[in-house]
């Protein structure tokens, strides 16, 4: 399971063996000054606040899982989500990813 952990200046998404396989990517580092906010969302599948963009590389399987990449016009997130449950936000201002989309399994 996907886990934020603080490390030093840096906020780190780890990932598990089977995780970095399915999403195509290897855990994220990005600096604690750039996250803007964290917010829970009920359910991420839902587009208006949760999951949006075309997922390119990674593994989905809409309501099931969501692994990897999200692909927009403005930027991309990732995305680590399993089922219909609570899922955290982050976003950032800086860094490879807009956001970081996180079940809180």
């Amino acid at each position: 399971m996907a886990k934020v952990i603080e490390i030093g200046d840096q906020l780190v998404l780890k990932l598990s063996r089977l995780e970095k396989i399915g999403s195509l990517h290897k855990s994220l580092r990005v600096p604690k000054s750039s996250l803007v906010s964290i917010e829970d969302i009920p359910n991420p599948w839902f587009k208006a606040n949760g999951l949006r963009g075309l997922r390119a590389p990674g593994t989905g399987l809409p309501g099931v899982v969501m692994l990897g990449t999200l692909r927009r016009k403005n930027g991309k997130e990732f995305a680590a989500v399993y089922g219909r449950g609570v899922a955290k936000v982050y976003t950032f201002n800086g860094g490879p990813f807009k956001r970081w989309i996180v079940s809180n399994r």
